[in-house]
């Protein structure tokens, strides 16, 4: 095994799953030398040993293969000015770098250390950024320890950064201690990693802690892909297989949990349904909730009059109505299809109700014409969706300010610190009636919330469309409260005329009934037929640069969205994001990016939060733009688009990882969204997610434009494939009455 030393000038290429990387290290004789290999945490301007040896790559000719590497001290001033330009040390950017070595030379790490208060002697710096600066430093210096304690059990720095956070000075003891605290502690760190520290440090295979963690992991795992609970024999198999370890020893971890209550065990026909405790409760909750409004009686209004019949109807020759609300002239009135008069009657006799429909159905006309109803009543109208995107679009639509639900519960930090939503049965919230848009997107937990929280006789009022995919979350409420049968709905059908003249809408339902897609010249549905990944990756660059900006004449980053099934691979979200970021917001002289992990962030950048960051109220799934970057201080603002205005969000170097870029983003964290042009590259490398409800939420994202690029089979397949995987759920049987468990 051979030795090289040197300066990272630069990553060129970094995985954060797999941490493989690449970069260029320059040597004391100044070789740039390649290096390949899994190194978790190596950044730009640090002085590294590295143990490997020499291979030739086919393509990239010769490169040092490292095993394993070090951190060494800089000895150079180029050394010491690259390593407090990179970005680690907060408030010292490539400027005050400079600025540092050209007056203390050899001596800058040494004055910061112990000489602090000479660091008044550099133009720029006063004492409240000379103390970030010895702040910076110390924290970076008492990490080192625990970073190279984690990094040599393969733990990426940013996670590190994070269990230093949660575990300070006591990490190393606590690890040793239990490192399955882990999983448990820190967000972002699953079982396996806890795992892989685990056995570093000599914990039994057989221990009932890694079982009882390993659980709860794939409890966990499968909430993540839908499902309430798992049943028991489904989790033996899959615990036994994690672990490698009889299903006799797991299941002896199971009933410990079972008796701790961290788990929920019940009996269901020949299933034995296994719970995380929090959703067990969930799902009881919402059940007896939504039963709870399904019986409570029709009450009188406030002002103690009978409801009645709204409005004043006059049938037209098409078969409609003008609904026009007492008191509302005759030319404000809404134009009603049967099913939305039946929708907006439902109301007055409803205490609950679904109303679903597919796009150009008129779900919106139908929600204006429930709000002047409502309101011509005297009801408070309360409206609501589970996302920033979805929530604003209402508020445009409707011209009612709508709320994310996370806002109108007022998820905030409670008085014992944590964090929770402080609408609930002892504050519950205001108005007579909450009407809750884009429902399908409605997890079981959220959908708790909002039960606990509706005020004594409140009505409630799910709009959505059920065959679009169901929510990221754990639950399918709005399909399973239509397939109980026991919930009001009302389906709205009918195609309106000038949706009709759409081949957006009319695909969209050909879609969904498995027919053939239709096109013509003049429409606003393309397919682009591209055989191979390569070439579908080409036009996906040429149309969103260049084609459609000019055929739609917009912006082609606020305009343009693709939408991919997959994140992996040359047609996934991460090489498309890689490549449109080049293409459309390149490096400019001026424009100020910062790099982490091995990623370039740019001002001007479409953005995605990518996690619930309940601290700064942004949320999975919001979309905004970089508009300014600090070099110095390492910091990222973007703003968003919020109601009532957009809201600018600083993040530091360590919460990058909670941005990703969204020029592409999958078809999945498009839900409660509408773009006037959707790009959807369609082959068969993305076989495995080639559904119908998949293909037809994309569709229905585009306002304006649809254009699928890739290959006919792969069109025909995702049309054809209609079964949706099972999500475990008993929601449906508990609304039947059939299982109370």
């Amino acid at each position: 095994m051979e030795t090289i030393e040197g300066t990272v000038e630069r990553i060129t290429y970094y995985h954060e799953e797999t941490h493989y990387t690449v970069a260029k290290v320059a040597d004391e004789q100044g070789n740039r030398i390649t290096i390949v290999g899994v190194l978790p945490g190596l950044s730009a301007g640090e002085t590294v040993r590295l143990k490997g040896q020499w291979v030739k790559h086919k393509e990239y000719g010769r490169q040092f293969q490292a095993e394993s590497w070090e951190r060494l001290p800089p000895v150079t001033l180029q050394g010491i000015e690259r390593f407090l330009g990179s970005g680690m040390i907060k408030g010292i950017g490539p400027s005050t770098a400079k600025k540092l070595v050209n007056t203390f030379g050899m001596d800058t790490l040494r004055v910061i250390a112990e000489e602090s208060w000479r660091l008044l002697e550099v133009d720029g710096i006063g004492k409240v950024k000379a103390e970030r600066i010895v702040e910076g430093y110390r924290q970076h210096q008492d990490i080192q320890e625990i970073m190279v304690y984690l990094q040599s059990h393969e733990i990426s720095p940013s996670l590190a950064a994070k269990i230093y956070q949660v575990y300070g000075q006591e990490t190393i003891a606590k690890l040793e201690e239990n490192p399955y605290r882990l999983a448990e502690d820190v967000h972002g760190i699953g079982f396996k990693t806890a795992d892989l520290l685990a056995k570093r440090l000599g914990v039994s295979s057989d221990s009932p802690a890694r079982t009882m963690v390993a659980i709860k992991h794939i409890l966990r795992q499968a909430a993540e892909e839908g499902h309430v609970f798992l049943p028991k024999r489904t989790l033996l198999a899959r615990a036994s297989e994690l672990l490698g370890v009889n299903q006799t020893i797991v299941e002896e971890a199971l009933n410990r949990l079972c008796e701790t209550r961290d788990v929920r065990m019940t009996a269901w026909k020949e299933e034995a349904p296994v719970y995380l405790t929090h959703l067990y409760y969930a799902e009881r909750g919402v059940a007896d909730r939504l039963l709870q409004l399904l019986h409570r009686r029709h009450e009188e209004d406030r002002e103690g009059e009978q409801k009645r019949a709204l409005g004043h109807e006059r049938t037209n020759q098409t078969g409609s109505s003008t609904w026009a609300e007492g008191g509302a002239p005759a030319d404000e009135g809404i134009t009603l299809a049967p099913a939305q008069r039946a929708a907006v009657a439902a109301v007055f006799t409803a205490s609950l109700l679904v109303v679903t429909g597919g796009p150009g159905t008129g779900k919106t006309t139908t929600v204006r014409a429930m709000i002047k109803a409502l309101e011509s009543r005297g009801y408070q109208v309360v409206l609501a969706a589970p996302t920033g995107r979805a929530a604003k679009r209402m508020t445009e639509s409707t011209g009612v300010p709508a709320k994310t639900l996370h806002r109108l519960l007022e998820f905030s930090k409670g008085d014992g610190g944590g964090w929770r939503f402080q609408r609930n049965e002892d504050q519950p919230l205001e108005g007579d009636v909450f009407i809750i848009d884009e429902a399908s997107m409605l997890d079981l937990s959220l959908t708790y919330h909002l039960l606990k929280a509706l005020p004594r006789g409140a009505k409630l009022i799910f709009v959505g469309d059920v065959d679009q995919l169901p929510s990221v979350g754990a639950g399918q409420v709005l399909a399973d409260m239509i397939q109980s049968g026991v919930v009001p709905v009302v389906r709205l059908t009918t195609i309106f005329r000038q949706a009709e003249a759409s081949m957006i809408v009319q695909n969209a339902h050909r879609i969904q009934q498995g027919l053939p897609l239709v096109m013509r010249r003049d429409g606003d549905f393309f397919f682009m037929e591209a055989e191979r990944p390569d070439m579908v990756v080409e036009l996906i660059m040429d149309l969103n640069r260049r084609r459609l900006p000019k055929y739609i004449q917009g912006d082609p980053i606020e305009d343009v969205q693709v939408l991919v099934p997959m994140r992996r691979g040359l047609l996934g979200v991460e090489h498309l994001n890689e490549r449109l970021q080049d293409v459309l917001n390149p490096p400019s002289k001026g424009k100020p990016s910062l790099t982490s992990g091995g990623r370039t962030l740019r001002v001007g950048d479409k953005v995605m939060q990518v996690r619930n960051n309940y601290q700064k109220e942004i949320f999975n799934g919001d979309v905004g733009r970089i508009t300014r970057i600090d070099e110095e201080e390492g910091e990222v603002s973007v703003t968003f688009p919020d109601i009532p205005e957009s809201r600018e969000i600083v993040y530091t170097t360590s919460e990058l990882d909670e941005l990703a870029l969204a020029y592409a983003v999958t078809v999945h964290k498009s839900q409660g969204s509408e773009y006037p042009v959707v790009i959807l590259p369609l082959t068969m490398q993305h076989y495995m997610m080639l559904q119908r409800n998949l293909f037809y939420t994309a569709v229905t994202r585009a306002k304006k434009l649809v254009v699928v690029v890739g290959q006919r089979r792969a069109v025909a397949k995702a049309i054809e494939h209609a079964t949706a995987a099972r999500r475990y759920s008993l929601l449906v049987e508990r609304l039947r009455g059939e299982y109370n468990g």
